[in-house]
């Protein structure tokens, strides 16, 4: 079970934890104190059971999935926000989002549904929003050795061509094969 303190604090939305390879690098990287902590709620695992359920993952895959994700973290759970939600000013779809941000005190809310969070329903909070592509670049200046270090293991467990798995992740980061001088 990783345990960070002082990291980076990250709500990792329901689209960013769907496709499998996008959340198994988010998670990777996330078991590195050097890079951030993730967070999500119940809200937000009930849309994602709903989510892979559409993408034809069976009740057993899903379950073993949101186990994985679950024990692989201490305190990852936000509990605690709905309260908060009525207040909230963003898409009313993901206002649940935003709540669990301001109750965990999340620096960032990591989506690809950034027009769900408009800046004058997330600045008052300090939150910021970034899209899996702005988050990626991020992570890897904080530690660009460590974040490649990271893919490449990634793409051993899965037994690809490491360039192969940066192509696959370009989908939601297209700077990532830039960045790791990968020809696209």
């Amino acid at each position: 079970m990783i345990t960070q303190t002082n990291a980076f604090v990250v709500v990792l939305d329901t689209c960013v934890l769907a496709p499998m390879p996008l959340c198994d690098t988010l998670l990777r990287l996330a078991e590195d104190p050097a890079f951030y902590m993730p967070r999500w709620s119940g809200d937000i695992l009930s849309e994602l059971r709903r989510v892979l359920r559409r993408m034809d993952y069976s009740d057993a895959q899903v379950q073993r999935r949101i186990d994985a994700m679950a024990g692989a973290f201490e305190d990852v759970f936000v509990s605690g926000y709905e309260g908060l939600i009525p207040a909230m000013t963003n898409d009313a779809k993901d206002r649940h989002v935003l709540a669990a941000a301001i109750r965990c005190g999340a620096h960032a809310i990591v989506t690809e549904n950034v027009k769900h969070f408009p800046p004058d329903s997330v600045a008052p909070y300090g939150i910021d929003t970034l899209t899996t592509d702005q988050f990626l670049v991020h992570q890897f200046h904080l530690g660009a050795e460590q974040f490649e270090d990271t893919l490449r293991r990634q793409a051993d467990v899965r037994n690809i061509a490491f360039e192969d798995l940066i192509r696959k992740l370009a989908k939601w980061a297209p700077s990532l094969p830039a960045l790791l001088s990968i020809p696209s």
